[in-house]
């Protein structure tokens, strides 16, 4: 089994590559969450009509169709150009899986599996989308708006242990709790 690095990428400005139908409910997904990450897309919707100079004019590129032989072609696209690639339920392709993400606000959590079991990773992220209600979403502008305030207040290099027990306090008091139901296939063991 490989472990993913789970990372975050900033693609603002960056040009990225969807590949999937039209109507291909993941490229779409995908497509508009690398908008919302400042990306500039391109879609391309059939396989065949990705050309070289599109994957090597690409930072990264997403490719949702259960293609092997297009997932091995832009693998060695990927290669040659030095992209990231990620080919949707095929890991062995990409260097990237994609991870379930759950927002809320600024708030961006991933859960990885890395591309092993995606169920667990969308049962996972629904529930932390749950409990990231609006409240949540308030209580992080809250913290946001107190550490401004403390960094105005104290703004010089060696104030910085300030600011970190002032942050540390006033997060003081949040809890998360986490806990998980197995199927009965799986036993006790």
């Amino acid at each position: 089994m490989r472990v993913f690095f789970p990372v975050s990428l900033n693609l603002v400005g960056r040009p990225c590559l969807v590949v999937g139908a039209e109507d291909d409910r993941e490229a779409i997904e995908k497509a508009h969450a690398l908008e919302e990450a400042g990306a500039q897309v391109r879609r391309i919707h059939r396989g065949d009509d990705v050309r070289e100079a599109d994957v090597a004019q690409a930072f990264f590129v997403i490719s949702t169709p259960q293609d092997e032989a297009l997932s091995k072609r832009l693998r060695g696209l990927a290669d040659t150009h030095r992209t990231l690639l990620c080919c949707i339920d095929q890991p062995a392709y990409g260097f990237v899986a994609m991870a379930a993400i759950a927002k809320a606000g600024p708030v961006r959590i991933a859960v990885s599996t890395a591309g092993l079991a995606p169920r667990v990773g969308k049962i996972l992220k629904n529930a932390l989308q749950r409990a990231m209600d609006a409240r949540f979403e308030r209580f992080v502008g809250a913290l946001a708006q107190r550490r401004a305030e403390t960094r105005d207040a104290h703004p010089l290099a060696q104030e910085s242990d300030i600011r970190r027990a002032a942050a540390i306090e006033a997060a003081s008091g949040f809890e998360a709790t986490v806990t998980f139901a197995y199927p009965p296939w799986f036993g006790d063991g």
